[in-house]
């Protein structure tokens, strides 16, 4: 049976989260605003331009447009500085297991991801040949809980949405998964993330008959 296996790519492929946090953390200081970690997470899955309004609302901040789109445009370059040192060490831990259990039972594989440097990333890591689809950022509009990049993604594995399995470690990205009918896999704190069909702390709790059994579902 042909699936559908979507990943997002912040915190499931690779943790780039830490370099998200250093850089809003970097851009919330210099507004003389506070951030801290718990903060951070809420920004998982949330696209650029909504994570700064949110950071300016928490410290009752407002800019011109201008000022907006120039805070915008210096996060990126302080987050693809932090970016360009990646490697293969930065896959997360049997994340290779995973799609190579895929590929063995000729499964489509998709990257779904609000990133908007999804390919330099999956590049770094040696990795972006192991997709069959990539939608991220530069593809979508909306972002997540709206389930587009989802969507986008079956249709461009030519698999139904209600045939896809998503993994996910944002509330936004399993909460998108569900809307689009999809099985949805949370990676990370079952606490969080307890409204996904299933959770797993990270990639070595999930077995090969794990994925068989969704697989043949």
């Amino acid at each position: 049976m042909k699936k559908g296996f979507i990943f997002d790519l912040d915190g499931v492929i690779v943790d780039t989260a830490k370099y998200h946090f250093l850089a809003w953390k970097k851009l919330a200081n210099g507004l003389g605003i506070d951030f801290t970690e718990e903060e951070n997470e809420q920004l998982k899955g949330v696209s650029r331009v909504r994570s700064l309004q949110k950071i300016l609302t928490w410290g009752n901040k407002s800019l011109s447009s201008e000022e907006f789109t120039d805070l915008m445009a210096k996060k990126n370059d302080d987050y693809l500085s932090y970016i360009d040192t990646m490697d293969e060490s930065e896959v997360l831990p049997d994340v290779h297991k995973v799609l190579d259990i895929l590929k063995r039972h000729k499964q489509p594989v998709a990257l779904g991801s609000a990133s908007k440097n999804a390919k330099p990333i999956l590049e770094k890591v040696n990795l972006l040949q192991d997709f069959n689809a990539i939608v991220d950022g530069n593809d979508v509009s909306r972002a997540k809980p709206d389930p587009e990049v989802f969507v986008t993604a079956s249709r461009l594995l030519g698999v139904d949405p209600k045939a896809c399995i998503v993994f996910e470690d944002s509330v936004a990205g399993v909460e998108a998964a569900n809307i689009a009918g999809m099985v949805s896999i949370g990676i990370g704190s079952e606490k969080v993330l307890g409204h996904a069909d299933y959770v797993f702390k990270d990639f070595t709790q999930i077995s090969e008959d794990f994925l068989n059994q969704l697989i043949n579902e």
